[in-house]
């Protein structure tokens, strides 16, 4: 009896182009950057909860070391966003994003209990050039960011234009950075 091998990449030909899904791509992008956000609260040994009903608020990510002064067990709440407007790699060190000014009064509130994050991902136009995956890796593009609004002004009639700093980007390292300064007391 002879088995059949799978095609290298899949188990298809490498003839066409797979046929996507018919759902809309914001709904896609949103997906994305959740499995994001899974890999980096896995690879940081965070837990994530995700509020129900959705107030505004994404997700909560608690973090427990024995280092933390506050508490055992610290918890932020994050905020995505997903946009492939900018482009991968923004020259400079921001980029322009802007947001509902409801969204942004939510996320710049002060003081608080619980601290807030937003985390903007920018992804490739093409939803085919998303991901990509191999033997050794499992490449999500393009990056995510992030940015702790506390205090920020609102600014426009409806929406409010925000600079994300470039050179936080949103990964493990970053999120145990993160809650090691509210574990500590500080802010993210």
């Amino acid at each position: 009896m002879t088995l059949a091998q799978p095609e290298p990449g899949g188990l298809l030909p490498q003839l066409t182009t797979p046929q996507r899904g018919g759902l809309a791509t914001t709904a896609c992008m949103e997906t994305l950057q959740v499995g994001y956000l899974h890999a980096v609260a896995a690879a940081s040994g965070c837990s994530l909860a995700q509020p129900f009903p959705d107030n505004g608020i994404d997700w909560h990510v608690s973090h427990g070391a024995p280092g933390h002064t506050v508490d055992d067990e610290v918890t932020i709440k994050v905020q995505l966003k997903c946009t492939y407007q900018t482009a991968p790699r923004p020259p400079g060190p921001t980029f322009a994003f802007t947001l509902d000014n409801d969204h942004l009064v939510k996320l710049a509130r002060t003081p608080v209990s619980v601290h807030k994050i937003l985390v903007v991902m920018l992804v490739p136009r093409a939803q085919e050039d998303w991901l990509r995956a191999s033997h050794d890796r499992l490449a999500l593009r393009h990056c995510c960011y992030w940015i702790n609004l506390a205090g920020h002004p609102v600014t426009g009639r409806r929406r409010t234009t925000v600079r994300i700093p470039t050179a936080r980007i949103f990964d493990d390292r970053a999120l145990c950075e993160i809650m090691t300064r509210v574990g500590a007391g500080g802010r993210p």
